[in-house]
């Protein structure tokens, strides 16, 4: 069943926890794809330092300061998309950086967009798995309760928590625990 909007108009922390297990969906031209979320991150708007939002209201990150539920994706390295889904209420900046994924649906369609074969390593960081699910930036606010992407229920997994990864710019943010991963799973971005 997919997520109401309810589950993302919460704060950050908590979807990020939440999110793992759940099974987030692309349904495209192509076809259908999706995977079990083993690994996110929580960005804190305001109070972190290693958020898009930190310094305020840019053309960017408009659609942090909407209501959760959203899609917000953006270019890192000028060629990778990241995928992130906007928590909270409105006018409180926050978002979840889906990391990785466990594929599940569409794994062909998935190997193709990739040029990959190798399963574990098909959506194990954010721009893999944004290739593997063809999320562009034509997704870019995408409603999440709409039908192009989605997040299904999921089964409850166990939950580990370490620092963020790549945001050593952040100071002190960057020790926060706001990485969230699936106990065991061989799906991740890094290994803790």
């Amino acid at each position: 069943m997919k997520l109401s909007r309810e589950f993302y108009l919460r704060d950050g922390l908590t979807v990020a926890r939440e999110l793992i297990g759940k099974k987030i969906v692309t349904n495209l031209p192509e076809g259908v794809t999706s995977g079990i979320i083993v690994e996110t991150e929580a960005y804190m708007g305001a109070i972190d330092a290693a958020a898009h939002t930190y310094r305020g209201k840019t053309e960017r990150t408009k659609i942090f300061y909407g209501a959760g539920g959203f899609v917000y994706v953006y270019l890192i390295y000028g060629m990778y998309i990241c995928t992130n889904v906007v928590a909270n209420v409105e006018n409180v900046p926050e978002a979840v950086l889906i990391r990785a994924l466990e594929p599940v649906d569409g794994i062909e369609l998935m190997k193709l967009r990739r040029g990959k074969n190798n399963l574990r390593g098909l959506c194990s960081g954010p721009g893999k798995l944004s290739q593997a699910l063809g999320v562009t930036k034509n997704l870019y606010g995408a409603d999440l309760c709409g039908d192009k992407i989605f997040i299904e229920d999921g089964e409850k997994l166990p939950v580990l928590t370490t620092p963020r990864i790549n945001v050593d710019y952040a100071g002190a943010a960057a020790d926060y625990l706001w990485r969230f991963i699936a106990a065991n799973s061989k799906f991740l971005s890094k290994h803790a």
